[in-house]
């Protein structure tokens, strides 16, 4: 094999391994594994994601701490693209006026709607089933 052709082969398995390395440390990223954890289901409105629209659902940090990646996500909620701008922009809100609830509004959440919170028993009882 020629002197060239030894380079391309060795430059082509550079850009392989690099392409390797870049998907290992996407999918090791918060998002990756935040989606693998969670169910595609924005946190606050229930809207589902999948396919192309997954892009719109983002990873939510609950105490703001964008470097607070706990491996067990408990740090993080998934929310649609516009629940999560408006978590944001209640933050901002909030932080504004002192941190404390804003002039005129409930210092409630404003839903208290779980999607996901009986995925649990759902689950359990669906393999019960299914062992019997």
């Amino acid at each position: 094999m020629s002197n060239n052709k030894k380079n391309g082969v060795g430059q082509l398995d550079n850009v392989f391994a690099q392409a390797r390395e870049a998907r290992s440390r996407r999918e090791t990223s918060y998002r990756e594994r935040a989606l693998k954890l969670f169910p595609h289901i924005c946190g606050r409105c229930g809207r589902e994601s999948s396919g192309k629209k997954l892009k719109e659902l983002t990873v939510h940090h609950r105490n703001h701490n964008h470097d607070d990646n706990p491996p067990d996500g408990s740090n993080w909620e998934l929310l649609c693209i516009y629940c999560h701008d408006n978590e944001h922009q209640r933050f901002e809100e909030e932080s504004a006026h002192g941190g404390g609830p804003i002039a005129g509004e409930d210092s409630s959440p404003s839903s208290d709607h779980k999607p996901c919170a009986d995925l649990a028993a759902l689950l359990k009882s669906k393999q019960e089933v299914s062992e019997k």
